[in-house]
């Protein structure tokens, strides 16, 4: 077995990708003496450790639509499974550097889109684990392949303001509702009937409605 080793260093939104991404810096090491590697296929499973981390009430109020009341959270917070994400490594000696873009989705029906929204304070805990194939040369010049087992892993905490400062940026005071296709149809006719200029000011109307319709 190759003895590659894997550890995630940093993480910064990037500015001008064509959807809201996040690119964490890999680091991956092999020590001296070992084959020639041409080529890694990397891929990695990105888990949310949430029961790592403390929860402000606000954040605790936030977060009852994924695991419900906090007094049942011993029972009901678990890790959330965020993303996968791949990379192609190139051939290196002893240690390289590369970035792991991972593109990171607005839709409020996500679960981990709940979550980093509604984490506001601390670090957010994750764990990369690794898979994937890796492409060397045997000493008879032979081209070989090993596969990664998923025993390969990085836990990593990212800083949770990243991701709302890279949502700002790319919807500037804006989120994403993504609604089925007959409660759009009933919300767009009481937009029209009422002559509402916007998806905004129809969704204001019902709120102060049933706000009215309660007190």
């Amino acid at each position: 077995m190759l003895g590659l080793k894997f550890s995630i260093n940093s993480a910064q939104a990037v500015p001008f990708a064509a959807v809201p991404t996040i690119g964490f810096t890999l680091q991956i090491s092999r020590p001296s003496g070992e084959p020639l590697l041409r080529s890694i296929a990397l891929r990695s499973q990105i888990m949310i450790e949430a029961a790592r981390r403390h929860y402000e009430p606000a954040e605790r109020e936030n977060l009852r639509d994924l695991w419900g009341e906090p007094e049942r959270w011993h029972q009901t917070l678990r890790s959330l499974l965020w993303t996968h994400a791949t990379v192609t490594v190139p051939s290196f000696e002893n240690e390289v550097s590369v970035d792991l873009l991972v593109p990171c989705s607005f839709d409020f029906n996500v679960a981990a889109t709940k979550y980093f929204h509604a984490a506001r304070n601390e670090d957010i805990p994750m764990v990369f684990q690794f898979s994937g194939t890796v492409f060397y040369t045997a000493a008879n010049g032979a081209t070989q392949i090993e596969q990664i087992g998923w025993d390969q892993e990085s836990r990593f905490r990212l800083s949770s303001g990243i991701w709302h400062e890279m949502m700002h940026h790319y919807y500037p005071n804006s989120v994403w509702l993504r609604l089925r296709q007959d409660a759009f149809e009933r919300l767009k006719e009481y937009k029209t009937r009422h002559g509402i200029a916007t998806w905004e000011e129809a969704i204001e109307s019902l709120l102060v409605a049933e706000k009215e319709k309660v007190f």
